[in-house]
């Protein structure tokens, strides 16, 4: 048996600000843009080992402009600055869910330790 919640609804708020799950058993999870575009599953934004992870600077006000089904067990988002090659799984959102605080404050610490900003001017 699968301890993998499915997703009875999903909307975008906000103009694509925020995304919003609700799960089967009740969960409901909301995440920023901002914060889906820089914790993107992709290979390109992961790498294919964890010291390849990349840091994504300037996504501050990121929009999510589109959210397509894969299979029936992910969803593929398109941000409007057209990165769109990541696949966000049913457990992949849970697990950000589960860890949002550390991943968030993880980011912000790299952002600062590399002399780069979440806002895309500076």
């Amino acid at each position: 048996m699968s301890d993998t919640r499915w997703p009875t609804q999903i909307h975008l708020k906000n103009q694509g600000k925020n995304l919003e799950i609700t799960f089967d058993d009740g969960l409901e999870v909301s995440f920023t843009s901002e914060f889906l575009r820089v914790m993107s599953p992709s290979a390109e934004v992961q790498g294919h080992t964890p010291d390849q992870r990349k840091v994504i600077a300037g996504k501050q006000g990121t929009t999510i402009i589109g959210v397509d089904p894969v299979g029936n067990y992910a969803v593929k988002l398109t941000f409007d600055d057209l990165h769109d090659t990541g696949i966000f799984t049913w457990a992949y959102f849970q697990e950000m869910n589960d860890q949002k605080g550390f991943l968030w404050n993880r980011y912000l610490s790299e952002l600062q330790e590399r002399g780069l900003s979440r806002d895309l001017s500076k």
